[in-house]
C-alpha cells in the first residue's frame, strides 16, 4: 500500500511538472476553464446578492395603512400591538396625525400654508414592515389584505407590482444559472478532454513503449487523469480569483448606490463553502474530461512489434 501511494504521489507531482514545462499552453487552457467556471458562479452570486438586497431594502416593501379620521390613537396602538404578534411582521410603526403633519411641514416647504388650516387633514397611520428573510409576494399580498379588512382602515397602500416582477426575474435568473452551469460544465469537460487528447498524441511513442513492457491501460492513464485534475483545480483557483476581484471592484460603487436609497447593503463574494464548491467542481470536471479522453484514445494505441 505504501508503494502504491508513493507511485500515485509521484505521478501527481510529475503531471504537474509536465504542465509547467509548457506554460503558455497550460495558461491558455487554465484561463478558458477559469472563465467557464466563473460565469455560472457569478450568476449565482448575482441571485444571492439580489435576495440579500431585497432584505436590505426592506423599507421598499413597507405597507402603509391609513385609518379613518374618527379612529382614536388608542385604537391604533391596540391594533399595532396585535399586529406585532404576527410571525410575518418584522416591525410596526405608529404614525399619528400630529407627527405626520409635523413631518410634512418640515419637508414639504408649505409650512406657512399649513398654518391656515383649521384642522389636521392627515389621518393616523401604521407603517408595517413584513419579514424579509424570505420575502414572498403572496405573503405580502396576504398581509395587505389582512390590513384592508380592518373596519377602522380606510386605505392600504403598497406597490406590489415591482415585487412580483423582481421575484419573477429571480426565478428566471435561477434557471439561467442552472442552464449556464450545465452547459459550461460540459464545455470544461470538452476543453480538458481535447487538451488530454493532444497530450496523448504527443506522447504516443512513449505510451506504446510502456504498453510493450507490460504497462496496463490504467497505469498509462494515471498521469493523464492527474493532469486533468490539475487543469481543473487551477481553473477553479482562477475562477475564484476572478470572482473575488470582481466583487472587490464593484463593492464600492454598489455601496454608494445603496447608500442613496438609505441602505447599508454590501456585496458579498464567495464564502468558504462557495470557494470549495468552485475548486471541487473544477477538479472533478477536469478529472472527468481527462478520464473520458484517456479511456477512449488509449484503447486505440497498441504497441507494434
Amino acid at each position: 500500500m505504501r508503494v502504491y501511494l508513493e507511485r500515485h504521489v509521484q505521478t501527481l507531482i510529475g503531471s504537474l511538472g509536465r504542465m509547467t514545462r509548457a506554460p503558455f499552453a497550460t495558461a491558455m487552457t487554465v484561463t478558458v476553464i477559469g472563465i467557464a467556471l466563473a460565469l455560472p458562479a457569478c450568476l449565482e452570486l448575482v441571485v444571492s446578492n439580489a435576495r440579500t438586497a431585497t432584505g436590505s431594502w426592506g423599507n421598499a416593501l413597507d405597507i402603509s395603512a391609513y385609518f379613518k379620521a374618527d379612529v382614536a390613537v388608542s385604537r391604533v396602538e391596540q391594533l399595532a400591538a396585535a399586529l406585532r404578534e404576527r410571525p410575518d411582521v418584522a416591525e410596526v410603526q405608529v404614525v399619528t396625525a400630529t407627527a405626520a403633519l409635523a413631518e410634512f411641514r418640515e419637508f414639504s416647504g408649505f409650512g406657512s400654508a399649513l398654518d391656515a388650516l383649521a384642522d389636521n387633514p392627515l389621518p393616523h397611520a401604521l407603517i408595517v414592515r413584513p419579514r424579509t428573510d424570505r420575502p414572498s409576494p403572496a405573503r405580502i399580498e396576504a398581509l395587505k389584505q389582512h390590513l384592508g379588512n380592518w373596519p377602522e382602515v380606510e386605505r392600504v397602500q403598497l406597490d406590489t407590482e415591482w415585487v412580483h416582477r423582481f421575484h419573477a426575474l429571480l426565478d428566471v435568473l435561477r434557471r439561467v444559472v442552472m442552464l449556464a452551469g450545465v452547459l459550461l460544465a460540459i464545455g470544461v469537460v470538452v476543453i480538458v478532454g481535447n487538451t488530454i487528447r493532444l497530450d496523448i498524441d504527443n506522447r504516443r511513442t512513449e505510451i506504446e513503449v510502456t504498453k510493450l513492457v507490460g504497462g496496463s491501460d490504467g497505469f498509462v492513464r494515471r498521469p493523464f487523469l492527474y493532469g486533468g485534475f490539475w487543469y481543473g483545480l487551477a481553473g477553479g483557483v482562477l475562477a475564484w480569483s476572478l470572482i473575488t476581484l470582481g466583487v472587490w471592484l464593484l463593492d464600492g460603487p454598489v455601496a454608494r448606490l445603496a447608500g442613496l436609497y438609505g441602505s447599508a447593503f454590501r456585496l458579498t463574494g464567495l464564502d468558504l463553502r462557495g470557494a470549495v464548491t468552485v475548486l471541487g467542481a473544477g477538479a472533478l470536471l477536469g478529472w472527468i474530461g481527462s478520464w473520458l479522453a484517456a479511456t477512449r484514445h488509449l484503447r486505440s494505441i497498441e504497441p507494434t512489434a
